[in-house]
């Protein structure tokens, strides 16, 4: 089999949201595609400090901050963050409309648990929380991954995300700042249809600008790549491979654009799909 490129999302993909170590089926799979000559990349909204722990597992580099920081076998490829006045700009737009944010610079995160998702929990009982909220409030108790926003010195951000209590909490925002970023959102508690989660995504890049230059910068073809994923933060990624692959626990709206759905992550979903498409 020739050389295949392959890609992976971090949470809900390589590993169980909020999780550190992938399931031992995945890391075999990845040690035996990489001794058959096959390259394997991370490729996840987390800032390089977020992904560093999965390092030591086997990676020939990884895609960062959904398609900000690219680093190829240990050459820096892409590197943007943005621009002071925008990252100025959207605090402060943020911060009027009353949702909660977290700051990602590359090496930390600086914010706190939300209000808006801990008022809720606070009205409601039993077990309301979908992955989204119990990756976020597990990342949040992590002093290793996340420091205080007042402690924030100024670093350059590569991403911003939010809590609002509704999508149309975000308008005023969308309004100054929907042509320069993308707006990926998703629901964080089952009991509560309101309560969205974003991601502002700068327009520069995305997780499929970041594979086309790692296949450029190793002369391979994009029909040669293939990528793994489960959430809307994939759907760019579909465009830039030649086989896009969704895991049985991603969204809807990622089933219907990828090629192939494999296994959930909790059912050793990307050890299966390697060997079906005869790369281990």
């Amino acid at each position: 089999m020739e050389q295949k490129l392959v890609f992976l999302d971090i949470d809900g993909t390589l590993v169980a949201p909020g999780e550190m170590q992938p399931p031992a089926s995945a890391q075999d799979a990845i040690r035996r595609a990489r001794a058959r000559g096959h390259k394997v990349f991370l490729c996840t909204g987390r800032n390089r400090r977020m992904a560093e722990p999965l390092f030591p597992y086997g990676f020939d580099g990884y895609i960062c901050s959904a398609g900000g920081y690219v680093v190829c076998d240990g050459t820096l490829l892409f590197d943007c963050p943005m621009e002071p006045a925008q990252s100025q700009g959207l605090r402060a737009a943020l911060e009027q409309c009353g949702a909660d944010y977290t700051l990602e610079v590359r090496d930390i995160s600086y914010g706190a648990p939300s209000r808006i998702l801990e008022q809720a929990m606070r009205r409601n009982t039993g077990d309301g929380m979908n992955s989204e909220a119990e990756r976020w409030l597990k990342f949040w108790s992590d002093e290793t991954r996340v420091r205080p926003l007042r402690a924030y010195q100024g670093e350059p951000i590569y991403k911003i995300c939010y809590t609002a209590e509704n999508t149309e909490q975000l308008a005023p925002v969308r309004a100054l700042y929907e042509d320069q970023f993308v707006f990926c959102e998703q629901q964080m508690l089952r009991f509560s249809a309101g309560i969205v989660n974003g991601e502002l995504i700068n327009r520069k890049f995305n997780k499929g600008t970041g594979i086309q230059a790692i296949c450029r910068a190793l002369g391979a073809s994009p029909a040669d790549a293939i990528g793994f994923g489960d959430s809307e933060n994939d759907l760019e990624m579909t465009d830039a491979v030649g086989i896009s692959v969704c895991m049985a626990n991603g969204s809807d709206a990622l089933k219907k654009r990828c090629t192939r759905i494999c296994p959930a992550v909790t059912e050793d979903g990307l050890a299966r799909e390697f060997e079906a498409l005869g790369l281990i």
